[in-house]
């Protein structure tokens, strides 16, 4: 077999492979069976899910990707912005190594994760180092996503030697970036923020008290990203989105301090999602839509959604930034 490559495998979360009811309920069943996702037993969960979940679900969830869909490339727009992101991070290495070979996958969906690391290693890659695209850890997603690589490498005779980029959600770098194209976006409005508010992807509050150290940096990254920004906690406040079912999440919950800040009295609004590394359903449609929706409705005058990093200059100057620092000794 071929060797001595360096692998560098970005990981995002997943899209489905059409906005068809079909296609949606493959996606939602593998994405929604994760123990890391939803960790009930299976033998009360998946009944619940495969049952009503996945009878309604799909529908509704494929008219709101329709909304965002890529038509051009008939793909979600994860896809084609994590292509474009390796695509510039594959540039930028071959500036430091031509031994570096870059690839991407999906957690949930395609490409997949255990394909991905046979064509590394097909290509000669005896070393690999794993990227989930999350600048905050999660176990329902950093976790989940090297759980994944790891099944993959417990079926192969020859493992490559494997590592897994930490988060970078304290890195002066990534700060910089999302207050930066902060500034930029607020730039080139006609009008100022009263408030900007940074959305988190939520999780349910139980896995904080478990252990998961996710609601802890995500705080940290505000307050810093705050500080860079020079605004006051009044100014610049956190919240989470996407709640799923009925138990507790993290909170302030983001449609509902949308909505009070309107009935405040607060006229014009900012949402950045610094977590989501690429745009996608949760920022595109639930954020710039639904929340839109939700601050107009209640008395607000003017909204604006700062767009993810996506594969800007300054989204391939963090990853960059992660990805040399970590082939330190490899490279």
């Amino acid at each position: 077999m071929k060797n001595g490559r360096i692998g560098v495998l970005l990981l995002n979360l997943g899209t489905p492979d059409a906005t068809d009811y079909w296609s949606m309920r493959r996606y939602l069943s593998e994405f929604l069976s994760d123990k890391r996702v939803i960790d009930w037993p299976a033998a009360l969960w998946q009944p619940i899910l495969q049952g009503i979940i996945l009878t309604v679900r799909p529908g509704r969830k494929g008219k709101d990707y329709d909304t965002i869909w890529n038509k051009e490339r008939n793909e979600g727009p994860l896809l084609t912005l994590t292509r474009e992101m390796a695509e510039g991070i594959a540039d930028d290495m071959s500036a430091v190594s031509d031994r570096v070979l870059v690839d991407f996958a999906m957690r949930y969906g395609n490409p997949a994760t255990g394909p991905a690391i046979e064509r590394l290693q097909k290509a000669g890659c005896d070393r690999i180092l794993l990227v989930p695209l999350y600048p905050q850890y999660s176990a329902a997603t950093t976790g989940t996503a090297a759980d994944q690589a790891f099944r993959q490498l417990m079926k192969m005779e020859w493992q490559p030697a494997v590592r897994v980029a930490p988060p970078w959600h304290d890195d002066p770098v990534y700060v910089e970036a999302i207050a930066g194209s902060i500034r930029d976006h607020l730039a080139t409005l006609d009008w100022e923020p009263e408030v900007v508010l940074l959305s988190w992807h939520g999780v349910p509050k139980r896995y904080l008290m478990k252990g998961d150290p996710y609601h802890c940096q995500c705080a940290k990254s505000s307050r810093l990203i705050r500080t860079a920004l020079g605004m006051t906690p009044e100014q610049c406040r956190f919240s989470f989105q996407s709640r799923f079912g009925p138990e507790e999440w993290l909170k302030p919950y983001t449609d509902e301090t949308v909505e009070g800040l309107a009935k405040s009295g607060v006229k014009r609004l900012a949402i950045v999602a610094p977590g989501f590394t690429a745009d996608c359903l949760e920022t595109l449609e639930e954020l710039d839509g639904e929340n839109r929706h939700i601050f107009e409705d209640n008395g607000g005058e003017h909204f604006t959604y700062v767009p993810a990093l996506n594969a800007s200059p300054r989204g391939l100057t963090v990853l960059g930034e992660v990805v040399r620092r970590e082939l330190m000794g490899w490279v």
